[in-house]
């Protein structure tokens, strides 16, 4: 319900838009991936052969629920524009997953090794882009 200006100056931080996109995806109760979805996620970057595991992830999101997989769709189209100026902002393709990559993808509960997980999840995100 709140209006925002976003011809106010303060929204020409670049860092405070991506935090304030990030914080949002945070924020939803459920993620963009949705928990149903983390597992299988996690064990298609697993897999070995380059052409299986691209094919399964692909066969993932085109699982999704239609709202996750339609907002996912326009985020990763921003999101490579964004890979696609590294050269000026820095932001490689495994910079913006290391970044949005456990705010995408995230289990349900935080049991188990956070850090695998994290390893994981920036891959799952590095291999959409």
């Amino acid at each position: 319900d709140e209006k925002l200006d976003l011809d106010d100056g303060h929204w020409e931080d670049i860092h405070v838009v991506t935090g304030a996109l990030k914080l949002f995806l945070r924020e939803l109760p459920e993620p963009l991936v949705p928990f149903s979805h983390f597992d299988k996620f996690i064990a298609a970057i697993k897999i070995q052969d380059l052409s299986l595991r691209g094919r399964c992830i692909r066969d993932l999101v085109l699982s999704l629920p239609p709202a996750h997989h339609d907002t996912m769709k326009v985020l990763f189209r921003h999101l490579c524009r964004v890979v696609e100026h590294k050269e000026e902002n820095r932001m490689s393709v495994q910079s913006v997953a290391i970044v949005f990559g456990p705010t995408l993808l995230r289990p349900a509960s935080e049991e188990g090794n956070m850090a695998m997980h994290m390893v994981f999840q920036n891959q799952v995100v590095e291999h959409i882009l």
